[in-house]
């Protein structure tokens, strides 16, 4: 159940705004690194996994290294544990990653001819990937609409006011319910920058806010 925002909800109108104010800020890190031609289903997968507890401004410089060594999984096989491990420097738990990845490419290559299916039970199936990176995966790299929700999502639809959710995982469930299925990619494309950015963990601006009237402003003791 929804809260009774100042403005009734229009969720399409909401996310149009925030992407005519996002164009000044910095993409999201796979969808820049889509941009940049890091495409492949198996890439973008890579690029969530270096992503996880790490900075954008981290994650991107450590996928570009990465993806300028290997791309596919057969040559993910070619690197080394050390070798890997030491191309994902910069990103937490790095050695943890490279043995997940490692692990991925042989599994992709052996269970699928080496092409990674576009399929969200399979992809969380592969071990070290979960719903968030599934679904982002598949959003970006597919285009198949899937919400992903991670802590800046999460805070902001609970903000609004939107969904009344204690988890990222819940608030998943919940804009499944409540966004429209075309604009479901939109969710973490637009929202994480706009969380990131503009409506903050602490001091948030509200006074420049494309979507103030919408906002119930749940939790937010300062604002500029």
């Amino acid at each position: 159940m929804q809260a009774s925002a100042k403005t009734p909800y229009d969720i399409k109108e909401m996310l149009s705004r925030i992407a005519r104010l996002m164009e000044q800020y910095p993409k999201a890190a796979m969808v820049q690194l889509y941009n940049e031609g890091y495409t492949s289903m198996f890439e973008q997968l890579l690029a969530c996994i270096i992503s996880i507890r790490t900075l954008d401004e981290v994650s991107i410089p450590v996928s570009q290294r990465l993806f300028g060594k290997a791309r596919t999984p057969e040559q993910i096989l070619k690197l080394s544990p050390q070798e890997l491990e030491g191309l994902l420097y910069g990103s937490s738990y790095n050695g943890q990653k490279a043995f997940t990845m490692l692990g991925i490419a042989q599994t992709v290559i052996e269970q699928y001819d080496g092409n990674i299916p576009a399929n969200y039970e399979q992809l969380t199936a592969l071990k070290g990937v979960g719903p968030k990176c599934a679904n982002l995966t598949l959003g970006i790299a597919a285009k198949i609409p899937a919400v992903s929700v991670d802590s800046h999502v999460h805070r902001v639809v609970n903000r609004w006011g939107y969904v009344q959710t204690k988890t990222p995982e819940k608030s998943l469930l919940a804009l499944e319910k409540q966004v429209p299925k075309d604009r479901w990619i939109d969710i973490n494309r637009l929202l994480m920058p706009f969380g990131k950015y503009h409506c903050t963990a602490n001091m948030p601006k509200c006074s420049t806010c494309p979507v103030f009237e919408y906002c119930e402003q749940i939790g937010v003791e300062k604002h500029r």
